[in-house]
């Protein structure tokens, strides 16, 4: 028997990045570490990758490609070959697009996907326009407005640089690591002494040991920022020299927060003048000072405002690009994840039917649609009929918004395609289903999306013949519509994007990584990607679009405030979506060793609310309002206002056997919208901000 040992880049929940090595034994796997030499994991993992082992030979994963006999979730399934399941499903997508052409087909993949790349150029030789992930309301609209700004990528924490001062805002990156951020680099930043703010609803672990906690009020972030940058210019607490020099459009946007008095702030956001005056403080004077964003701040409709705003502040006070600020990191010397995604390919005359591309303007610029347009579609044929989905590594009738809507539009489908691991809700609904591989069955590259300026080599551990990776199964469906556009193996597409860096895949995967060059201050030489060349407080495109210099705040259509009747019968703010370190989104829940840690589906409620209603910490609970019910289970805590709910999202139940799974017991999108008003820009729906009332089950 011979142990090795085999270093590569953990993708347990969508983001991945962690640094992890994993010991086989003759081909086997027996065990998994964090790898201490990773530069952004630093030997950190979590129970998920744990898990990884477990998830790879569960008993329920899918091995074979599965074909439906009967109607729509009727649970009647009979196996096909590989062969036969790609003929079917190329054959099927060419034959619509003849008929009713390209854009009535449309492609879904879950967040952080490290085969996405593979499903964009195959969609744009295919010719659809309709690419929807979940970043109509997740970190696509930072990364959009970086367009909008001129920066030449999205401006992230440099925490190895020591930021003396990070101000946290919708995010739990202790908990969830998304995006760029392992919680790690954070934890480290605090012991060397760092101060930290945390703006959240919940008093989260973060929350707990920041030096100021702002408890906001849900959706009320724009609020928050715009009162922090009128108390930042009124007492010109601003960076001089960077706002002198290198920015213009700061008397604009001093008239444009004039009216975010500090009253004004704290009747709205809940959060008492002093507190935000002392962050504000705080945040403009210690340098340097870093923004470290999630989600939390864009699943509303003032998600485009907040994420601007934000950036404003980061420019304001000269933590633009300079050490242990927000910098903007230059990606490795390979080719990027745009260029490989081939969008020239796809013509112009298609990209203007994209569904949704005329309201949402930003959307449009990153070439996504909005899930609901498309279920619109499907059930209205507006503005156009669509007849197919092909779903990689999602389960929308759980994790996407208003679960009635998505159900009637799966039904309603003509054709459907589900590739994933298990047998999910969605998955029962599909036409065909393809079994992929686990991330430990394939070669790929690791964080190709990320802004951090890194990519890692995320290496096949152990062989399986029988789920192919996503990105075979596009390479292949490739082969069979546009064979001069795809490769004999995806091994040799790596080859290919790493190719500017003069290493091939295997030099690669014994280098772990590749890092960007690092260099700060890039203004100072190149300025901004403007037409003044300067970082613009009131950017042309604002202006082109009838803005000020930010989107002014919109009261959120299911508050207290904005629908008071409502709130007679539902008197209760419902914030949904908060993560939990076990699970990935709808992701292993037929786990378990994370179900032993995280078995059932908690709702947040303080006491004293609790008390109203009779109820215990541990007792199961109703969580209503007039879109849905659903049963979960009481956790208590002070660390919640008493006129706020907190819900965990992403639950089914895979140990029930019914094609339903159970989907509706617990599933919190029972009770979410996707109707309008949503962001104008982006579409971004309210996740933060519903009604609902509670009752003991």
């Amino acid at each position: 028997m011979v142990l090795e040992e085999i270093s590569t880049n953990c993708r347990g929940c969508g983001h991945g990045g962690c640094g992890i090595i994993v010991k086989v034994e003759d081909g086997k796997i027996v065990g998994i570490k964090g790898d201490e030499t990773h530069p952004i994991s630093k030997g950190y993992i979590c129970i998920k990758a744990y898990a990884a082992v477990e998830q790879l030979n569960h008993p329920s994963r899918l091995r074979h490609p599965l074909r439906r006999i009967g109607p729509k979730s009727s649970g009647k399934w009979e196996e096909i070959t590989w062969n036969e399941a790609i003929d079917v499903v190329a054959t099927k997508l060419k034959e619509i697009a003849e008929e009713s052409g390209p854009e009535s087909v449309v492609f879904m993949h879950g967040t952080g996907r490290d085969y996405f790349h593979f499903m964009n150029r195959f969609t744009n030789l295919f010719g659809s326009p309709n690419y929807v992930t979940n970043g109509h309301m997740c970190y696509i609209p930072r990364l959009a407005l970086t367009k909008v700004l001129g920066l030449s990528s999205l401006p992230i924490v440099d925490y190895d640089a020591s930021p003396k001062c990070v101000l946290v805002w919708g995010s739990n990156s202790v908990i969830s690591n998304p995006d760029e951020y392992i919680g790690i680099n954070l934890t480290l930043n605090l012991k060397k002494g760092a101060k930290m703010i945390v703006v959240d609803p919940r008093k989260t672990r973060l929350a707990s040991s920041a030096n100021i906690w702002l408890q906001i009020r849900p959706s009320t972030d724009l609020v928050l920022a715009l009162g922090m940058i009128k108390y930042i210019i009124d007492r010109e607490l601003y960076d001089k020299n960077f706002v002198e020099h290198y920015t213009i459009g700061l008397k604009d946007l001093k008239i444009h927060v004039s009216r975010y008095t500090p009253q004004l702030v704290e009747e709205i956001t809940w959060i008492p003048r002093d507190k935000m005056e002392e962050a504000a403080e705080m945040y403009a004077t210690t340098k340097p000072a870093a923004i470290h964003w999630g989600v939390g701040i864009e699943q509303n409709i003032n998600c485009i405002g907040i994420d601007a705003a934000l950036m404003y502040l980061v420019a304001l006070t000269g933590n633009l690009d300079v050490p242990g600020g927000n910098v903007l990191f230059d990606s490795p010397p390979i080719v990027g994840y745009r260029d490989f995604g081939l969008p020239d390919k796809l013509p112009e005359e298609k990209k203007q039917k994209r569904i949704g591309g005329q309201e949402y303007k930003l959307l449009d610029s990153v070439g996504r649609c909005p899930p609901y347009a498309v279920w619109d579609a499907i059930i209205e044929g507006r503005p156009y009929k669509v007849r197919a989905l092909y779903i990689a590594g999602s389960n929308p009738l759980v994790v996407r918004e208003n679960t009635a809507r998505v159900r009637e539009a799966l039904e309603k489908v003509e054709f459907m395609v589900v590739a994933d691991m298990f047998k999910t809700p969605t998955a029962e609904y599909a036409d065909i289903i393809l079994p992929v591989a686990s991330w430990l069955e394939y070669n790929t590259i690791g964080d190709y999306w990320k802004s951090h300026g890194y990519v890692f080599a995320r290496k096949k551990i152990v062989d399986n013949s029988e789920c192919w990776s996503d990105l075979k199964i596009f390479n292949e469906l490739g082969k069979r519509l546009y064979p001069e556009y795809f490769w004999n193996d995806p091994d040799d597409a790596l080859n290919y994007i790493l190719s500017p860096a003069k290493v091939t895949w295997v030099e690669f995967a014994k280098l772990g990584y590749l890092r960007g060059r690092v260099e700060y201050r890039k203004y100072i030489k190149v300025g901004f990607n403007t037409k003044s060349g300067k970082f613009e407080f009131y950017p042309e495109k604002f202006k082109e679009w009838g803005l000020g210099p930010l989107p002014e705040y919109q009261e959120n259509p299911e508050t207290p405030l904005s629908a008071s009747a409502l709130a007679e019968r539902y008197p209760y703010m419902l914030i949904t979506g908060g993560r939990s370190i076990e699970y990935f989104n709808s992701e292993g829940r037929q786990l378990k060793t994370l179900r032993r840690s995280h078995p059932d589906p908690i709702v947040e409620i303080n006491p004293a609310t609790a008390n109203k209603h009779g109820i215990k910490d541990g007792d199961w609970v109703i969580v209503e309002n007039h879109r849905g019910s659903v049963k979960m289970k009481a956790r208590l805590t002070e660390g919640i206002d008493p006129r706020v709910i907190h819900a965990e999202h992403g639950w089914w139940f895979p140990e029930i056997e019914t094609p339903d799974h159970g989907y509706q017991i617990s599933n919190i999108n029972l009770l979410t919208d996707d109707r309008p008003p949503v962001d104008p820009l982006m579409g971004s729906t309210r996740l933060k901000s519903l009604l609902c009332n509670i009752r003991k089950a």
